[in-house]
């Protein structure tokens, strides 16, 4: 039986044409960054002879350059349309692709990363910023936690393709890298049917919404709510003790385990995280979001914590699988987080912001793990260690401080 358009709509008003598009964009593309992403240690360390603080230093890089142009992207992208933005963003991201395939030695790396991460930053925040206005507000933790499902399947099929190119040539670790490029460019392609919603809002529409949400004014240039920055402060402050995942990888090469080996503890961490990521979704839009965010920092305390202990064996991938609950419960929680506190005429900007001094924290945080993981005793062992006790305490203070705002007075 033929279900009605207007019955389709009230099953599933949240599961939107825009949203399926983006999410396999996001799948394709991340399917190609996770083929090459576990490759680079080797590419760097091994075929390279980079020193481990290069690893830091072009993480580092690469997420800043993504901070700084999130935030004028998406402060941009709320006037001039999102679609645009997206269409550069994944175009650029296959073009860096191809620069770190072609690179001979590691500035021509950092030069890939670099690229592939101005487009990320160009497409990050207007992408979410076009899923959060194509869902109904109070489905923002799903949609998001849906996205990032798709996006984290993405990143467990891309490896698992790299482990086949690696096999069918040899383990001819630069022919492997030329693989992430037919994903990218695919990605790059579905973005042309992606539809720009039309924001037929009038002031009073506009006006009504702030007031919802607690906020005086909603012109495009008013302040963002003081609500924002408080959640926005917290999480970036928070986000300064997570390190880039490559220096993980690192710590798993460094106990002894092979490429295939480490490629697959990848995988494990990617499936765990699309597993998770939709669930956690779904308990955001019923539960305080506090509480389910600091399950992630729980899971990365136990993660970190763990990889800074064991020696080997079968633990090492116990704690990566543990470590995949993190971003599951942390990345598209935080977004619909950040979502939920502000208009739609002001995503663009809100995530702009949001995104870029995250990638700051990130930046600071790859920076100083690959200065003591080079300089410092045990391979990492302390970077590892002082991160999981950080997380682990803020867990415990996002969940106290939670409980005592809505305690009875």
């Amino acid at each position: 039986m033929k279900v009605p358009a207007k019955d389709k709509q009230a099953i599933s008003p949240w599961l939107t044409r825009n949203l399926v598009l983006l999410t396999l964009v996001s799948l394709t593309q991340d399917a190609a960054s996770e083929l090459l992403y576990p490759l680079l240690p080797l590419l760097l360390t091994g075929v390279l002879a980079a020193p481990p603080v290069i690893l830091g230093v072009i993480e580092g890089c690469a997420e800043a350059t993504a901070g700084v142009t999130k935030y004028f992207a998406g402060r941009w992208s709320d006037t001039r349309g999102r679609k645009p933005f997206v269409g550069a963003g994944y175009g650029l991201a296959a073009v860096g692709k191809i620069v770190i395939a072609l690179a001979m030695a590691w500035p021509a790396v950092l030069a890939g990363r670099v690229i592939d991460r101005f487009g990320k930053g160009i497409r990050s925040a207007p992408r979410d910023a076009l899923i959060a206005a194509s869902v109904p507000r109070q489905a923002l933790g799903r949609a998001f936690g849906f996205h990032r499902a798709g996006d984290n399947l993405g990143a467990v099929i891309g490896p698992l393709i790299g482990l086949l190119a690696l096999s069918l040539l040899n383990d001819n670790l630069r022919a492997a890298l030329w693989w992430a490029v037919i994903p990218a460019i695919l990605s790059a392609l579905l973005v042309l049917f992606v539809r720009e919603p039309k924001r037929m809002r009038t002031e009073e529409d506009a006006f009504q919404e702030g007031q919802d949400l607690g906020i005086k004014a909603v012109r495009l240039h008013s302040p963002l709510p003081k609500q924002f920055w408080r959640v926005t402060i917290v999480l970036v402050v928070i986000a300064l003790v997570n390190f880039p995942d490559v220096l993980l990888l690192l710590r798993v090469m460094d106990l002894g385990f092979s490429t295939t080996q480490v490629v697959l503890a990848y995988v494990l961490f990617n499936a765990v995280n699309t597993l998770g990521a939709y669930p956690a979704g779904v308990m955001t839009d019923k539960w305080p979001r506090p509480y389910i965010y600091a399950v992630g920092l729980a899971a990365f305390a136990v993660g970190y914590l763990g990889l800074g202990l064991v020696n080997g064996g079968a633990g090492v991938f116990i704690c990566i699988a543990i470590y995949g609950l993190f971003p599951a419960f942390t990345d598209g929680v935080g977004k619909a987080w950040i979502s939920s506190l502000v208009h739609d005429d002001h995503r663009g900007r809100a995530q702009g912001i949001y995104q870029s001094l995250n990638n700051g924290s990130v930046l600071v945080a790859g920076l100083l793990a690959g200065i003591f993981w080079t300089t410092g005793a045990g391979n990492g062992v302390i970077p590892l260690l002082v991160s999981g006790t950080v997380a682990g305490l803020a867990a415990i203070a996002l969940v106290a401080a939670r409980f005592i705002a809505t305690r009875p007075r």
